[in-house]
């Protein structure tokens, strides 16, 4: 069986919490372009709260991202994604899907529930 040290994932996950700059909801998925941010954006939440790396419970690490209660909704319109960004260098960070469709309207807020990005131990 393939084995990583903890601080080779931990690294990488560091790199995530130390570099977020904002927490994006969107209209669909990114993927790695940048310019996506600004085209799908529908609202964001500037230093989310992120917990240190931890053991996944299959394997690996993660980290926790806090629940958001005060995001920022800049458009009307239904949110199906997430990307966490570092906006000084125009980099996506991570992206995945919400776990449920999320409409907003422009000018309010929205919430999202604690979610993980984790990296699995190799096989």
């Amino acid at each position: 069986m393939a084995y990583l040290s903890n601080n080779v994932f931990d690294n990488g996950l560091n790199y995530i919490d130390t570099n977020t700059e904002k927490l994006y909801i969107l209209s669909a998925n990114p993927g790695s372009t940048w310019g996506n941010i600004a085209t799908y954006a529908l609202g964001n939440k500037a230093t989310p709260a992120i917990a240190a790396p931890t053991d996944r419970t299959a394997g690996g690490r993660e980290i926790v991202f806090a629940a958001i209660t005060d995001g920022t909704v800049t458009a009307t319109g239904n949110a199906t994604h997430y990307a966490i960004t570092d906006d000084s260098a125009s980099e996506i960070l991570a992206s995945s899907t919400l776990s449920s469709t999320l409409p907003v309207t422009s000018g309010g807020t929205f919430g999202l529930e604690s979610f993980t990005i984790g990296i699995p131990d190799p096989a």
